[in-house]
């Protein structure tokens, strides 16, 4: 839980991010030692924190040591010159010069995830990155939550961690002409780790409750540390409202739910109130919702309507329209196309869909012909729903959603 905090503290105390970690996970291996030999100390943070600076000391000793034998073995050959590495003051015997700042250590763990996500890194690397040393994942875990071999994760983490070294990325959060960047690249980030909790790729549950929870988590601390910035709150809402639906989104067998079918009784009434508070404060704060706020503004529509025929249609095609606007996309267009569906039928929407289809957008989704044969479904034309059907299931890689939409193939029969 409070891995993130520490790993910060000493990466700003080292300047050495993968130095850190390592430290960190030192001092918890002394404490599975210790504690239960002496007992649980009154501040555990502190007392990892004390440990973790204790080793990092011992580090820079032994690295200041070896200089020092370079530089003497220089000077013997006749090339001179020392090589640098100074060690900090040394800390007092008992570690209490490890102060346990909560703002201090908050900061600290705002910056390291701007380090996490930082643009110098690829985007696998910065979802893996993120989960390791802020969400405190496991490569194991990691690996099974996107389906890859656990060798591969560690290779991206090495990687990522070579990488901010070799950038020379110091530990500290980027300036304030970097910051909207950086911010959204944060952003991206737990929202995609979301994204595929919420609507698995592949795999046979539908969604993975761990990963989307833990992207949920990161929004929250997030919106903690940065509470003025209005598309922080804007994401977190949009998380919280979606996630609100997780419990009537699959059957008692894991199967899909559609929206229209699902028990609303069964939404989650307090993640609801969370994701709308949320909201108002992306709004409270005065700049205007982004892509992330706009999106949970249709979010709010669904949360607050009693049934799909009741949702205020025209209103979250309006909102589609100006997210396609600030952040146009080939999905907003296709979920606008289904929000016109609702609001106008589904021969207003056919035709946005096309447009897609012509213009090869979404080429490798399931999506787009999913969409397109439910609404030529709706308008009664069903061989042609049917072969869309099919070319859905051949690309949809979540055995879930092609078991519902061979499903929905035998309805046309």
């Amino acid at each position: 839980m409070e891995s993130a905090r520490i790993v910060g503290a000493l990466a700003r105390y080292t300047g050495d991010f993968a130095l850190a970690e390592d430290l960190a996970q030192e001092a918890l291996a002394e404490a599975l030692v210790t504690w239960p030999r002496e007992g649980v100390p009154n501040n555990p943070v502190g007392w990892l924190l004390t440990v973790g600076r204790r080793r990092a000391i011992d580090a820079f000793r032994r690295r200041s040591s070896l200089d020092d034998r370079y530089a003497a073995l220089a000077r013997d050959l006749g090339e001179g010159g020392a090589l640098t590495g100074a060690a900090p003051a040394e800390a007092d015997p008992d570690g209490h010069d490890v102060l346990w700042d909560p703002d201090r250590i908050d900061d600290d763990v705002l910056t390291l995830i701007f380090i996490s996500c930082h643009p110098v890194l690829s985007r696998e690397a910065r979802v893996a990155l993120t989960l390791r040393v802020v969400g405190g994942l496991t490569s194991d875990e990691i690996a099974k939550a996107f389906l890859v071999p656990t060798a591969t994760v560690q290779a991206r983490i090495t990687r990522a961690k070579k990488t901010l070294g070799a950038a020379r990325v110091p530990f500290e959060p980027p300036r304030a002409s970097e910051r909207a960047e950086r911010l959204g690249s944060v952003l991206s980030v737990i929202y995609l780790i979301f994204t595929e909790g919420s609507s698995a790729s592949s795999g046979g549950d539908l969604i993975r409750f761990d990963l989307a929870g833990e992207a949920q988590r990161l929004a929250r601390v997030l919106a903690r540390l940065a509470p003025t910035e209005p598309e922080v709150h804007g994401l977190l809402a949009l998380l919280e409202l979606t996630a609100a639906r997780f419990p009537a989104r699959t059957g008692p067998d894991g199967e899909p739910v559609l929206l229209e079918d699902q028990d609303r009784r069964r939404w989650d009434r307090a993640a609801i109130v969370r994701g709308r508070a949320a909201l108002a404060q992306a709004e409270r704060l005065g700049r205007g919702l982004g892509a992330y706020g706009l999106q949970a503004a249709i979010a709010e529509c669904h949360a607050v309507a009693l049934s799909v025929a009741e949702t205020n249609w025209e209103r979250v095609v309006l909102i589609y329209e100006a997210l396609g606007r600030l952040a146009p996309s080939p999905v907003v267009q296709l979920n606008r196309a289904v929000a016109v569906s609702m609001a106008s039928g589904p021969a207003a929407a056919l035709p946005i869909v096309d447009e897609l289809v012509a213009g090869a957008a979404l080429g490798n989704s399931h999506l787009l012909p999913s969409v397109r044969g439910e609404l030529l479904s709706r308008m009664g034309r069903r061989d042609e729903a049917r072969a869309e059907f099919e070319a859905a299931i051949g690309l949809c890689g979540n055995e879930r959603e092609r078991a519902l939409l061979g499903r929905k193939i035998a309805a046309l029969d």
